[in-house]
């Protein structure tokens, strides 16, 4: 049994674990919202978006290619060229209506093949292991302070890409613990009257408990037994309720796991198509709860590092570079695929066995720091991803 209210709370920053999802919320300046899909695990790019339309696709992914769109076994098509998984078929009236847009054969500066490397990498926005902090929370701290206050995360940690300089604060109950009674919290605020930290933390927790259960209301209550599979689209709801409502948080992290596809990842059936239909199942729900501010949101979904361009003796893909990343929301300059697309003859692959990087996400990064949340192009530069002039921000990602 999954109760949204205890897995979601309204603040500075709020952090939820369940069903192999992870979620933090993030107050900011902003009238925009931002929500940041982390995929952990190395998503596969190569199955996300196939690539039908190049000449060597069939024989170098082999029993993991799709047959071209119309056909039995076919892929969607985007452009002529790339195609669109049929597992993430609920998001083709997102690409219709230009409120989707796919980057291909990108990558972060990271070449290696290590998880923890990579989404280190993804997180901090550096090109080597010389930043401690998230380029999220530096974004938020550069931003001006309009007074909101502070609140406590909920869960055991924060992910990397909200640490940093902007405070945020942490508490770890134990799901077993009955919820407080009114006369325990009464008890508690006057205790902690005098002192400025606990008293703040108090009153900040209790009115975003407030907040968040006037948000969820009536769609509140309880999700009772949840597949596995439908925990990212409930959380995706729940965040999306959250962000929506004026007195909400501006910025979510939402991160999902099981992207390390090494056996049985399938073609049409499989671990892969299961967690690509649960993906675009939650983008289409946070996209429906985010209706009144949807036009102002940015969503964007990326993944530490791609796959190999064949599959292995498993039905399976190793851990490889290039990969698919989707930028999605009602201010996003969408319907196209954006691609330096290096091709997949043998002579082109990185390191004779990837796809090779063209893209580099902090590009898309930039863009969502200067447009929703309004930093000036020497702030982002400068403070949020430093030494990484060679990525300029993709200046025409989202329209003005």
């Amino acid at each position: 049994m999954l109760t949204r209210r205890r897995v979601l709370v309204l603040g500075a920053t709020g952090f939820a674990y369940a069903g192999g999802i992870r979620l933090a919320l993030a107050s900011a300046p902003t009238d925009s919202r931002v929500v940041v899909v982390v995929l952990r695990g190395a998503m596969d790019g190569l199955a996300a978006v196939p690539p039908y339309g190049d000449k060597d696709y069939v024989s170098q992914r082999g029993t993991l290619a799709f047959d071209e769109p119309g056909k039995p076994g076919g892929c969607l098509d985007l452009d002529g060229h790339f195609g669109l998984n049929p597992a993430l078929a609920s998001l083709m009236p997102l690409w219709q209506s230009g409120e989707l847009a796919v980057l291909h054969a990108a990558a972060t500066p990271y070449r290696a093949r290590s998880h923890f490397d990579g989404q280190d990498m993804l997180e901090t926005g550096g090109a080597a292991h010389a930043l401690a902090n998230g380029w999220l929370n530096r974004a938020i701290a550069a931003m001006p302070d309009d007074g909101r206050s502070l609140a406590l995360s909920v869960g055991p940690s924060v992910p990397l890409i909200l640490r940093g300089s902007a405070e945020v604060g942490s508490w770890s109950p134990e799901q077993v613990l009955p919820a407080a009674s009114q006369d325990l919290l009464d008890r508690l605020a006057e205790l902690y009257r005098d002192d400025p930290l606990f008293s703040k933390a108090l009153a900040d927790g209790l009115q975003a408990q407030q907040v968040s259960d006037e948000v969820m209301g009536a769609s509140g209550g309880t999700v009772k037994s949840l597949k596995q599979a439908d925990y990212l689209p409930a959380a995706a709801k729940g965040v999306g309720e959250l962000l929506a409502d004026p007195r909400g948080p501006r910025v979510a992290v939402l991160e999902a796991f099981g992207w390390d596809t090494h056996q049985g990842q399938g073609l049409m059936t499989g671990r892969l198509p299961t967690a690509l239909k649960s993906l675009a199942d939650s983008l289409v729900a946070l996209r429906q709860a985010m209706q009144p501010v949807w036009a102002r949101t940015t969503v964007v979904v990326a993944t530490e590092f791609g796959r190999t361009v064949a599959p292995n003796g498993t039905n399976g893909t190793d851990h490889g570079t290039g990969t698919a990343a989707f930028v999605l929301g009602g201010n996003v300059a969408g319907k196209r695929v954006i691609a330096n697309w290096p091709g997949l003859s043998s002579d082109w692959l990185y390191q004779a066995r990837d796809l090779a990087p063209t893209t580099d996400l902090r590009m898309v990064f930039k863009a969502v720091c200067q447009r929703p949340l309004g930093l000036d192009e020497m702030t982002v530069e400068n403070k949020i991803f430093p030494d990484s002039r060679a990525a300029p921000a993709m200046s025409d990602l989202l329209r003005a």
